[in-house]
Formats: C-alpha cells, sequence, structure tokens
C-alpha cells in the first residue's frame, strides 16, 4: 500500500501484545499506550525536515542537524490523549491540538463536538493521533479539519489499522501517510476492529 508505514520494530510488537490483552488493567494499558506511541512517533517524523548548525563541543565545532519544521500533535479525542505522552517527550517543542469527535452507533459516522488547535497548521509538520483507524471515518474527519486550518503535512499514527479505514484514507487523503503497528483484516457489524484491542478509550481510561 503507498503512503502506508508498518512499524515492525520488536518493541513495539510485544508492546501490542500487551495492548491486545483483555488482562491488561487499565494502568499498564496508559504505559504501555505512551511507550508504543513513542516508537511509532519516530517512524512518523521520519520525514521531518532539518537544517545544518555547528555546535560547539567540549572539544571542537562540530555540524550538526537541527529541526527546521514546527510540529504539532492533533489528538483525536478520547484514545488520541493517550499517545501525546510519549510523542511529546520526543519532541517536547510540540503543540497539541484537539479534535473531539464521535461515531454514531447507528450510522458509524464521526460527529464533530470539538475542535481547538494551534495557529500555522500551514508550516507545521501535523501528527494526526487516533489509535483504532476502524471504518476510517472518524481520522478521515479530522484529517479534513486540519486540512481546513491549512495543514499540508500531515502524518496520521495508529496503534491498530483496519483494511477498510487504510483503503478510505489512501482514498480521500492521498497526500498522508499513515503510521501504525498492525493491520488486522476485519470490522465486525458495530464497527469495531478485529481481533483488535476493545475500545481503546474505555480501557485507557478505566469506563
Amino acid at each position: 500500500m503507498s503512503r502506508f508505514i508498518l512499524c515492525e520494530h520488536p518493541l513495539v510488537q510485544d508492546k501490542l501484545a500487551q495492548l491486545r490483552d483483555c488482562n491488561t488493567p487499565p494502568e499498564r494499558f496508559r504505559a504501555l499506550l505512551e511507550e508504543t506511541s513513542a516508537v511509532l512517533g519516530v517512524c512518523a517524523l521520519q520525514s521531518l525536515s532539518t537544517h545544518p548548525v555547528t555546535v560547539q563541543t567540549p572539544l571542537k565545532a562540530a555540524p550538526c542537524r537541527r529541526l527546521q519544521t514546527p510540529v504539532v500533535l492533533a489528538a483525536v479525542l478520547r484514545a488520541g490523549l493517550g499517545m501525546i505522552p510519549g510523542i511529546h517527550r520526543l519532541v517536547p517543542q510540540a503543540r497539541i491540538g484537539h479534535i473531539g469527535l464521535y461515531r454514531n452507533e447507528e450510522t458509524l459516522n464521526p460527529v464533530r463536538y470539538y475542535v481547538r488547535l494551534p495557529d500555522g497548521l500551514d508550516r507545521s509538520f501535523v501528527l494526526v493521533l487516533d489509535p483504532m483507524l476502524a471504518t476510517g471515518g472518524s481520522a478521515s474527519e479530522a484529517i479534513r479539519i486540519v486540512k481546513t486550518d491549512g495543514a499540508s503535512k500531515i502524518v496520521l499514527v495508529s496503534l491498530l489499522a483496519a483494511r477498510a479505514g487504510l483503503r478510505r484514507i489512501q482514498k480521500e487523503h492521498p497526500d498522508v501517510t499513515v503510521v501504525a503497528a498492525a493491520v488486522d483484516p476485519v470490522l465486525n457489524r458495530h464497527g469495531y476492529i478485529v481481533p483488535g484491542l476493545g475500545d481503546a478509550g474505555d480501557r485507557l481510561f478505566g469506563t
């Protein structure tokens, strides 16, 4: 699949196995999602632009590179909140936005209820954080929202993706790269990824 990065790092796969486990308690689930997101963030930011600088070491001046493009983390509520801490540690200067969407359980379509994004998305590298790319409805709507605010360099970071969700993003946003730890084959009649890991938001917050 074009514009898709499957992160098969052994640490990610080990943590994903624990995240899938129904016996993993919420406090451990939160820690695992944070840790996994950090590694996924490294994959997602690999095309981030840099510029040359010279740094004085204790011995001699050294040619180096520093980040050039501002980074914005746009979390899709609720579950996207669990991905922020791990990636924010990597890029502490990144600004954070929130996109509130919930899924209509009858139509499975996303319903928008809150959006708060930083200024300057047109000059930023934007990571849309949504752990479960199921039907792709919420993720596609979140991407549309950040594009409306001017974003053009966008990567969708998900823990799990369903094939149907990937196809939808590729169709509706062919310019957006998707990074995920695994691709699951099907959705059930309620639109949940199978085998998946259940509702990421419920498991994250113990609800």
